[in-house]
């Protein structure tokens, strides 16, 4: 018998809220350049069923034992090892799952040689977060062309062909959550001030965040009055931070793209004095959620990006190698795109998230 669904989600407390919606038309960001400014308007439908603790309704019952070799790239970031983590242990609550995991890597020939092996040991599924999306749709392509289908994780595919099922994190829709939320809780929406400290700005999803932030922004009226971008690392956040806040003596609100550099912003903020203004931050690591139920920093919010994005691809990945179908949809199958949800953490919902909050 394998653990109910409601043992499986405590199994992924190391991962972000995975409220997962399926958006049949929406284009996310990633490695990929095209904008998902769509993602927001697209028709979703709940792809998760609700959790029970009671008898077995929420079990999951057993069937051939599915062979999932899994990619991805080094855990040198919070996030990254979140995603791991949560992986491994989705697939290890299943008694009908043997997980295959290669060593992260950050070298895209290194990953191409893993997705080639993986497909010469024969697994049934392979799910593929790529270091770099674009350097892997070949050997994504080559995998799905020998009959082994590829779940493509959070980096984009340059082509569709590379992959059976894609599931991805929000980057518009995080930038739109946290316009909104700043647009609703500034004083005066026409006179705020408003900075933006982003991750690394040659990433596509840096860049559709910053466009999802932008456009929810001009729906109050605010325009970003200073930007700065950091590399996604302490270090990174707490210089480009320090440089923001003596460039400019005064801020209404500040959206941070990421937690785990936040940790450095927060670091700068406490050293320069500054508290005129509220934060919110992004992704969702624990000791964001933790600061946020606390009170006590400039951090009043944060926005989801899942780090269980990788454990929704072996859930689905083990859904496609028995044949089986998504049961809260009416339509059979699996879906070719799931795009998770990006909701914004306060102090009234923290408890609702914490668990599922990553170590940065």
């Amino acid at each position: 018998m394998n653990a109910p669904r409601s043992t499986r989600r405590r199994m992924l407390a190391a991962g972000t809220a995975a409220i997962a919606t399926v958006a049949l038309l929406t284009a996310c960001s990633s490695d990929s350049d095209d904008s998902s400014e769509e993602s927001t308007d697209s028709t979703t439908t709940e792809a998760m069923e609700d959790d029970t603790d009671s008898g077995d309704s929420g079990a999951v019952e057993s069937g051939e034992t599915v062979v999932i070799g899994f990619s991805g790239p080094a855990a040198d970031h919070g996030w990254l090892g979140a995603i791991n983590s949560a992986a491994i242990a989705e697939a290890e609550s299943y008694d009908d799952v043997d997980l295959r995991v290669a060593e992260g890597t950050n070298d895209a020939a290194l990953q191409i040689s893993q997705v080639e092996t993986f497909v010469n040991d024969g697994v049934d599924v392979i799910v593929l977060l790529p270091t770099d999306g674009a350097a892997l749709t070949e050997a994504a392509l080559g995998a799905m062309e020998a009959g082994v289908p590829v779940i493509n994780v959070d980096r984009e595919f340059s082509s569709t062909d590379a992959a059976r099922v894609t599931v991805l994190g929000d980057n518009y829709g995080m930038g739109v959550s946290a316009g909104r939320y700043i647009c609703e809780n500034v004083d005066d929406p026409s006179s705020a001030i408003v900075g933006e400290i982003a991750g690394i700005d040659s990433l596509p999803l840096t860049q559709d965040r910053t466009e999802g932030f932008n456009h929810a922004l001009e729906e109050c009226g605010i325009t970003v009055a200073a930007r700065v971008a950091a590399d996604f690392t302490i270090a990174g956040g707490q210089e480009v931070t320090a440089q923001l806040l003596s460039a400019n003596p005064e801020f209404d609100a500040i959206w941070n793209h990421d937690d785990d550099q936040g940790i450095g912003v927060l670091a700068a903020i406490d050293e320069a004095g500054r508290d005129e203004f509220f934060m919110v931050g992004g992704a969702g690591s624990l000791n964001a959620m933790e600061d946020i139920q606390a009170g006590d920093t400039v951090l009043q919010a944060t926005v989801i990006y899942p780090s269980t994005q990788a454990a929704d691809g072996i859930s689905l990945a083990r859904l496609l190698a028995q044949g089986g179908d998504m049961e809260s949809l009416v339509s059979p199958g699996i879906p070719t795109r799931v795009v998770l949800d990006a909701p914004v953490v306060t102090a009234d919902n923290v408890d609702q998230y914490i668990e599922y909050g990553f170590e940065s």
